[in-house]
């Protein structure tokens, strides 16, 4: 498979010449089957969706988009991605909704995309759009690929990571995560809970958020995130081969996420890089 990254960054986005090499747009990442020009699985929809579309071009988009949470750091690109906006898209969106609530897919989405919020609803957008929940535990398919869902803790609401396999690789999908809610763990940085290894583990790519460092862990508990310790030993515990660490935080620059992405490197067992708009790693070993 081909993990390509659209957005990178957590929060807000953020712009500036400090900020040219990773990007300043919020999460958004595509998932292809190998030899496919163009993606049919989506995983959330931040500003970063924008830079799919350019990618897209005048291709009307068709397949799904899988929110992990409702955050505007995950859906603010929805409106704004023009291949799905288009009367031949057709689109399945995807997403967690609070199962204690009376509210289904479409009438969260539009708890968002509504006025005084936004000026459209999800029905006003072009193409034929389904809005389903996610059922995590049980696998559906997408062009092919087999995508599971499973609840993660996070603050603010329901969220969800993601496990997509081809059927001979696999990625995860764990960008806002509160491992912390389950207790300190055995160093401190937050337990190693049933469902992320079960997202994690043996994945060849992990695609997991950690715009905190170790210093910062107050400030992460507080926000609901992860630390980069937390990313890097779930990785090394779950036999992930390549860790590829997203939802930079909006306040550190290019030189500082070189700094800490090689630091981060030279001391785990697991292969690590930051991710960067606009980067295509692949599931298979090189």
């Amino acid at each position: 498979m081909k993990v390509s990254f659209w957005g990178v960054r957590g929060s807000t986005p953020v712009s500036g010449a400090e900020f040219v090499r990773y990007g300043g747009s919020t999460s958004c990442v595509s998932v292809a089957r190998d030899g496919d020009e163009l993606p049919r699985l989506v995983l959330d929809a931040g500003t970063g969706l924008r830079n799919l579309a350019r990618q897209l071009g005048s291709e009307p988009f068709r397949g799904t988009i899988a929110l992990s949470h409702m955050h505007w750091d995950h859906t603010q690109g929805l409106p704004f991605f023009r291949p799905a906006d288009h009367d031949a898209a057709t689109v399945d969106l995807r997403l967690p909704v609070d199962p204690d609530g009376d509210l289904d897919a479409e009438q969260v989405l539009s708890g968002v995309m509504q006025p005084p919020f936004f000026p459209i609803g999800p029905r006003d957008l072009g193409g034929t759009w389904t809005f389903g929940d996610v059922e995590c535990g049980r696998a559906w398919s997408v062009d092919g690929l087999s995508v599971v869902a499973h609840d993660v803790p996070h603050k603010g609401g329901r969220a969800v990571g993601y496990r997509v396999t081809d059927g001979t690789s696999t990625m995860a999908y764990v960008p806002d995560h509160r491992p912390t809610a389950f207790g300190g763990g055995d160093d401190g940085f937050g337990a190693y809970h049933p469902a992320a290894i079960a997202l994690a583990a043996d994945a060849d790519v992990l695609v997991h958020g950690a715009p905190f460092l170790a210093a910062e862990l107050e400030l992460a508990d507080r926000y609901g995130h992860t630390t980069l310790p937390y990313a890097v030993g779930l990785a090394e515990r779950a036999g992930v081969r390549q860790l590829v660490v997203t939802h930079h935080s909006p306040a550190r620059s290019d030189d500082q996420l070189d700094e800490i992405a090689e630091r981060a490197a030279a001391s785990s067992s697991v292969a690590v890089v930051f991710a960067r708009e606009e980067m295509t790693v692949s599931t298979r070993p090189s």
